[in-house]
């Protein structure tokens, strides 16, 4: 007889609820036993022809374990009345009632046959997790659900949802809640919190972390009984937190629990005697839900969680490390209370629990969507918000998807997926590696394409450490002949996608043409210069490690890139240029590039075989048009500013009258000549006279003055050296310049040369006077005025007695308002005394 668990009582409240209603909401706190109980009971209650029950889990290890666990307490073997099908593996038989899957699977049967015909219930377990698989099964369910099958059920579960929002949703269906078993856990914080330092490399906490996680291990072999339960945040970690425990005595064995362990091993650990040896489990998230570790009865948390974030325009990921949600924590502080009272010891403090996030960000929006897109094609959704996701994915990641999908030939130039899309879709890889095998399938390579796509398909070096290498050849030759746990995972993996065993040699001889099928955008063309920095066909410069076996590589197809600042090349192979262009002949053009060289300052012209972003060929381009080369001039003179230009003197001053007459004149519309408008209109005055020009040295053969004069019509001129002469002739009978860059025209000139003005002159419409300023005979200035007849009057004394002392050779005339103007100014130009 199965023990009694809290979630029995409340199933009659949900029987009830889905025989009057076709959607729920479970939320069962962990412990509940939600998992194996629910399905069972709709089994029980349901008619023999009432349709098969499918139990969505996000991971496989928990869809077998879910599976074995509700078959042992019908005291049947797996794939009888209770069976299971994940990737790769399936136990299941024709008796087969309830069928434990992984969400890609859910995927597969309603593209294939959006009725589920046979199939009466849907129970997504474990929702909260928000994984891809899980949004997109969801979001089809429901729509097939409304269309076709009103008499689906379907429940969405879990300990930690947002059960309001999910309600929602499900058109505001019931919510169910259950408590969890009422076993105490007591809960110990740190009492201070952990150096925040991190590794330059590697980008971990410091020691400081493994220290107090050995510290509170040791602890809590100590204060507890039972198993230990410690949540790590990867598999890097796991390895080197067992190696910390081994420098000490301990009175329990360590083992490690992880996704990519050989099933056979995870068994083992799943299934261990609850009173056997004590142990120390380190473990990632994959314990957090659905899986009971035997024993446990205390959980050490590190507080870390990694999770893949992709860039949404570049399709860039890289893996990153940090806190943990309120709501993981709550589910592995759950691992503590299922067998009786517990203890949990979080690695940080309770003042910092504060800072926490509620949730975690959904995999719709952080990771990469390609198989979303793809499945969405197929489904006939053109846009994501045609259907049924609590959280869009972001437009632009659509649209990066899109790109990828139709270069890998999966869409047709209108969206739609195509057969090869089809096909890809079918594969259980990213569709980057379903392409591969496709293209692997006409090349008579499949067995070397399917373990470069078990090697890829290994999460940043968790099923291997040699990923790491960073060369993907070294990697596949040590998974050949590795026999670690990691090595023989990937080649399980291969085998099951193909039979037959790679050929070493052929793996090495097509392994960069292979991965340049599932890569095209990441082909990558080594710069110049002594660093390793490489520029990839989507336009995206990366930097590579310079002690990395391909750092002096001219051609490359990366397969493992980490985003961030500055993208960094992780794992790439070396491929020859005459496989790129034979795989993608179609795609290698020449272009004919014009452009202005901010470097060199002056027009670059080349002839460029490209591939993408990536100059395969580059040779100097001697017979261009003319036009073509002032095109890209007048860019440089854009860039440069006109300030660069040679301008002459009588062009300067041409722009500065004009200039003038827009701010005085309102009688009449000058043109807009600031550098502003004259660079916005630079291809109405300047482009078409810069044919067959390169350089700004190159306009001086240009008469600017007459270019500018152009912007203006005959009247416009005409008004112009009526209203801003270019030059003054003074009563003297001399010209001088105008400044006209102030509000008033300036001019200087020499006191003398404007005698006997007794009428100020003016310019302009409305007449403005010009503002003199008077220079003394060193064309030094000794005054400024724009009113000459009050200046003689008035302060032309005292100048003229400052004057006379320092130039006393000079005639300074007591009235010079009535003294003629004179270029001389000599005491023989004053008039003789008439008296005898």
């Amino acid at each position: 007889m199965p023990e009694a668990l809290p979630i029995d009582a409340i199933i009659p409240d949900l029987l009830r609820a889905v025989s009057s209603g076709n959607r729920l909401v479970l939320s069962a706190a962990p412990g509940a036993g939600k998992t194996t109980r629910v399905p069972v009971a709709l089994l029980n209650t349901a008619p023999h022809d009432g349709g098969r029950i499918l139990v969505l889990e996000p991971r496989r290890i928990a869809a077998r374990t879910a599976a074995e666990r509700m078959a042992a307490e019908r005291g049947e073997r797996v794939g009888e009345t209770i069976g299971y099908r994940v990737r790769g593996e399936s136990k299941i038989s024709t008796s087969t009632r309830i069928e434990v899957i992984t969400e890609g699977i859910l995927t597969r049967m309603l593209q294939n046959d959006p009725e589920l015909p046979g199939i009466g219930a849907l129970i997504f377990d474990e929702i909260h997790e928000r994984s891809i698989h899980t949004d997109l099964g969801l979001a089809l369910a429901l729509e097939a659900q409304e269309a076709l099958r009103l008499d689906l059920r379907i429940i969405a579960m879990s300990a930690t949802l947002d059960a309001r929002s999910f309600s929602q949703l499900l058109g505001d269906c019931p919510v169910i809640e259950c408590p969890g078993q009422s076993f105490p856990i007591e809960t110990i914080w740190l009492d201070r919190p952990l150096a925040a330092n991190r590794s330059k490399h590697s980008g971990r906490r410091s020691d400081a972390l493994e220290t107090a996680l050995s510290t509170l291990c040791l602890r809590a072999l100590e204060e507890t009984d039972g198993n230990v339960l410690v949540f790590l945040p990867g598999v890097a970690e796991i390895r080197r937190m067992a190696t910390a425990l081994t420098a000490h005595e301990l009175s329990a064995t360590v083992e490690m629990l992880y996704g990519a362990l050989p099933l056979a091993q995870q068994r083992q650990i799943l299934q261990a005697d609850p009173d056997g040896p004590r142990r120390i489990i380190l473990s990632t998230a994959i314990a957090e839900t659905s899986l009971t570790v035997p024993g446990v009865r205390t959980v050490i948390d590190a507080g870390l969680s990694r999770r893949i974030q992709t860039d949404p325009v570049t399709g860039m990921s890289r893996l990153a490390t940090g806190s943990v949600t309120l709501a993981e924590a709550d589910q592995r502080r759950g691992r503590a209370g299922r067998l009786g009272p517990g203890r949990c010891y979080r690695a940080w403090t309770r003042g910092q629990e504060g800072a926490l996030q509620r949730y975690p960000e959904p995999e719709i929006r952080t990771s990469d969507i390609t198989a979303l897109v793809l499945e969405l094609a197929i489904w006939g959704a053109s846009d994501p918000s045609e259907l049924y996701f609590l959280d869009q994915p972001i437009p632009t990641a659509c649209d990066a998807a899109r790109t990828l999908l139709t270069s890998l030939g999966a869409l047709g130039q209108d969206g739609k997926a195509t057969a090869h899309g089809r096909r890809l879709a079918g594969m259980p890889v990213h569709p980057r590696l379903a392409h591969m095998l496709a293209f692997a399938d006409e090349s008579n390579l499949g067995a070397e394409a399917a373990l470069i796509s078990a090697v890829l398909s290994a999460r940043h070096g968790q099923s291997s450490s040699s990923i790491e290498s960073g060369d993907l050849i070294l990697t596949l030759e040590h998974c050949l002949r590795d026999h670690s746990p990691g090595a023989k995972a990937i080649r399980v993996e291969a085998k099951r996608m193909r039979a037959t065993r790679a050929d070493r040699s052929r793996l090495t001889d097509n392994a960069g043409r292979l991965a340049a099928s599932a890569y095209p955008d990441r082909i990558a063309l080594r710069r110049t210069g002594d660093a390793p920095r490489f520029l990839l066909s989507n336009g995206r410069g990366a930097v590579m490690r310079p002690d990395h076996p391909l750092s002096a590589k001219r051609l490359l197809v990366v397969t493992d890139i980490e985003d961030g600042r500055e993208a960094r090349i992780r794992t790439a192979v070396e491929i020859e240029e005459a496989d790129l262009r034979a795989l993608y002949a179609d795609q290698i053009t020449w272009v004919n590039r014009v452009e202005w060289s901010p470097r060199s300052r002056q027009v670059d012209a080349r002839r460029q075989e490209m591939f993408g972003a990536l100059v395969l060929r580059n040779e100097i381009w001697r017979d261009v048009p003319g036009e073509v080369l002032g095109a890209a001039l007048a860019d440089g003179v854009r860039d440069l500013g006109l300030g660069a230009l040679p301008w002459p003197k009588a062009a300067t001053r041409l722009l500065a009258r004009v200039d003038w007459l827009r701010r005085c004149d309102a009688d009449q519309d000058w043109p807009d000549m600031s550098d502003q408008a004259l660079l916005d209109s630079i291809d109405l005055w300047l482009s078409p006279h810069l044919a067959g020009l390169r350089t700004i040295d190159d306009i001086s053969r240009l008469n600017l003055t007459e270019l500018v004069v152009g912007l203006m019509d005959w009247e416009q001129q005409r008004a112009l050296d009526v209203m801003a002469p270019d030059l003054f002739t003074t009563p003297a009978g001399t010209r001088r310049p105008v400044d006209y860059s102030q509000q008033l025209p300036r001019v200087s000139v020499r006191l003398q040369e404007v005698y006997g003005t007794t009428r100020h002159p003016t310019l302009g419409r409305p007449a403005v006077p010009i503002l003199f300023e008077l220079l003394s005979p060193a064309d030094r200035p000794v005054q400024s005025t724009s009113d000459l007849p009050a200046f003689w009057a008035g302060s032309y004394a005292e100048v003229r007695k400052d004057l006379r002392a320092r130039y006393p050779k000079h005639y300074w005339p007591d009235h010079p308002g009535t003294e003629p103007a004179s270029l001389r100014s000599t005491r023989s130009t004053r008039p003789r005394d008439t008296k005898s």
